[in-house]
């Protein structure tokens, strides 16, 4: 890879990594447009490292007294009405399901599922979950009152962030909406819930990123630092935004970018002018 790709492609990263609207189908959208190539599955895990570092320093408090209550309540049964020690229970849940179904499928994940015809459709197509999760949505339901049921269903929605193009946010947020959570503990959790899963899956695709079997182009270990490095800040500044933004804005101004961008691509891969695959 060039240096220009791995800026660009970690810019893009950190700037979509936690906006509903997939980094990783943006990553590979925008490596064939400009860069006649697919960056690849495990570059993309990797430098998600740095998104996923940016989501423990913004929420290294909440973590903190998530992991204290967790083991406090572990060998204290008097400690385990607090919502905390449920939290963490919740977040070890919801990551079994992604866990075991990007293991099983993890070579069609890194190959057949990042054709562009795909992660279009996967785009559009969940638009109209995104719309329906936000007009549906109670809004009523705070922290205290989320079940272990919740966070195995928000765990098995996360799960279709493993096609590129849905969305990872875009998939706990909605479903978090759909269990009545209102938007800003929807993505909270959201985010608190992607941090086993994506950590574990850059790690495990570290050396294919240095050197690709399945696909995607390579890089060197100082360009994965330095596109860690890039992730992190944007990604950061990005936690933030959404943050503030859900707290006074609906997710339709996200469904309308999706839906203009995958009939762009869709036109462009009909027209020949990028391939999709």
């Amino acid at each position: 890879m060039s240096w220009l790709q791995v800026i660009a492609l970690s810019v893009v990263q950190g700037l979509t990594e936690f906006l509903p609207i997939s980094s990783s189908g943006h990553l590979a959208i925008v490596s064939r447009l400009f860069f006649d190539g697919d960056a690849g599955a495990s570059f993309t895990a990797v430098s998600q490292l740095g998104t996923e570092a940016a989501v423990l320093v913004y929420f290294a408090r909440d973590i903190a007294r998530i992991a204290r209550a967790w083991f406090r309540g572990l060998f204290a049964p008097a400690h385990r009405d607090d919502v905390d020690y449920r939290m963490g229970w919740y977040v070890i849940i919801g990551t079994i399901p992604i866990g075991v179904i990007g293991f099983v499928f993890r070579d069609t994940i890194r190959s057949e599922a990042r054709n562009l015809w795909l992660i279009a459709t996967a785009m559009l197509v969940f638009s109209a979950v995104i719309a329906a999760a936000e007009y549906f949505s109670r809004q009523n339901r705070h922290a205290g009152q989320l079940t272990w049921r919740d966070g195995l269903l928000v765990g098995l929605a996360q799960c279709l962030a493993l096609v590129p193009g849905v969305s990872r946010s875009g998939a706990t947020i909605s479903a978090g909406l759909f269990l009545g959570m209102d938007r800003p503990l929807a993505a909270r959790f959201g985010f608190l819930l992607a941090i086993p899963a994506v950590f574990a899956s850059g790690l495990f695709s570290l050396p294919d990123a240095f050197h690709p079997v399945l696909e995607g182009m390579s890089a060197t270990g100082v360009q994965l630092l330095v596109s860690v490095l890039i992730t992190f800040v944007v990604g950061y500044a990005a936690i933030a935004w959404l943050l503030r933004f859900l707290a006074h804005h609906a997710m339709y101004w996200f469904v309308g970018y999706r839906v203009a961008l995958s009939l762009v691509v869709l036109g462009l891969l009909s027209a020949g002018v990028v391939a999709p695959a």
